[in-house]
């Protein structure tokens, strides 16, 4: 009953700001609700505050208690949804499939697969030394297995 109701708030509160999206949402036992929000411009503190009270406000704790924690996806976690993608194009990004591992710049997201371009060191074909050549990998979502944003600081 209270994860149906939460569920639906969430989902009102979500569509009044269509800039935000929703990355996990659950209720665990002692009624904690956890609910985890990614945003195409990010999330701001007061996107999260918004979201919490128009769940809130409209649960009553007479009838059952809870408590709810509302909060963006980090920026060390591991992008989930399709979305995501789309809102890192031009961002270095760590990828793990089940056959490799690739890391370079996202330049194409549709919701089927995302596109790396990076640049890699290979022997010459002809001679001593090395070369530098831009290499591109496109990449099935379904076939990720981990994605993650490269920082650097």
């Amino acid at each position: 009953m209270l994860k149906e109701k939460a569920k639906k708030l969430l989902e009102e509160a979500l569509a009044e700001n269509e800039s935000l999206f929703l990355i996990d949402f659950k209720v665990s036992s002692g009624n904690k609700i956890d609910v985890v929000l990614d945003g195409d411009n990010g999330v701001t503190l007061k996107d999260c505050m918004a979201v919490s009270r128009a769940i809130e406000h409209n649960l009553d704790r007479e009838e059952e208690d809870f408590s709810l924690e509302v909060a963006s996806a980090g920026a060390s976690s591991p992008l989930k949804m399709p979305r995501q993608y789309k809102k890192n194009i031009g961002r270095k990004l760590e990828i793990r499939t089940k056959d490799a591992s690739f890391e370079g710049t996202i330049t194409v997201a549709t919701e089927e697969s995302v596109t790396l371009e990076w640049k890699a060191r290979e022997p010459k074909p002809i001679g001593k030394g090395k070369v530098t050549v831009h290499k591109k990998q496109e990449i099935a979502i379904s076939d990720i297995e981990e994605a993650k944003v490269v920082l650097k600081f």
